[in-house]
């Protein structure tokens, strides 16, 4: 079985760092574009940033600060990195991926079960 798991998740104190991680377990035969999303209480999903399987790196600039993203292939792994974060930060962070669990097979879009985040004194 296929699993998404993030982690890195907690407490994180206003002029600090966020640090995330995602990490991709079981059969995998290859690993498309890794996405990281953010959601806040009573807000939509909303995508934050961006890694393809060649390291091309994207990020939102709908949300104030500056995310960063990197990805490790010999570990199926991908961070989420923000420093001096904000309250307004504060929400759940999920990681996707399309994922080729079978070989010469499709790739299927697999989400992680999300870590929250809060930023807080």
């Amino acid at each position: 079985q296929v699993q998404l798991v993030e982690s890195g998740g907690g407490l994180v104190q206003p002029g600090g760092s966020l640090g995330l991680s995602c990490a991709a377990s079981g059969t995998i035969f290859g690993i498309e574009d890794m996405d990281w999303y953010r959601q806040a209480p009573g807000k939509q999903r909303e995508w934050v940033a961006r890694v393809s399987r060649d390291g091309y790196k994207a990020y939102t600039d709908s949300v104030k600060g500056r995310y960063t993203i990197a990805r490790d292939n010999d570990t199926n792994t991908v961070d989420l990195h923000k420093d001096s974060p904000k309250p307004e930060d504060t929400a759940v962070y999920y990681c996707h991926a399309p994922i080729m669990t079978d070989l010469h097979g499709r790739y299927l879009g697999y989400w992680g079960q999300g870590t929250q985040v809060t930023v807080s004194a």
